[in-house]
């Protein structure tokens, strides 16, 4: 049983969407969004509880307001 019990949480580690924080948490007031992980405070709040794909909705949508910046990666 043990083997089934790692087979899961090995699954839900390879899905699992690090956050794009990198402790630098300041809100610019211009763009709304924090000057650390190019996230607005809705999708800070809301990082816990979304799914994979929305994880990832979400760091597609940050590598575009980068782009936009002229922010290189």
């Amino acid at each position: 049983m043990s083997g089934t019990v790692e087979r899961a949480s090995g699954a839900a580690a390879a899905d699992e969407v690090a956050s794009p924080c990198i402790n630098v948490c300041v809100m610019d007031a211009a763009s709304g969004f924090c000057i650390g992980c190019w996230r607005t405070l809705d999708e800070i709040a809301a990082w816990s509880a979304l799914d994979a794909d929305a994880k990832r909705a979400v760091l597609a949508a940050i590598r575009e307001r980068r782009a936009r910046a002229g922010v290189r990666e």
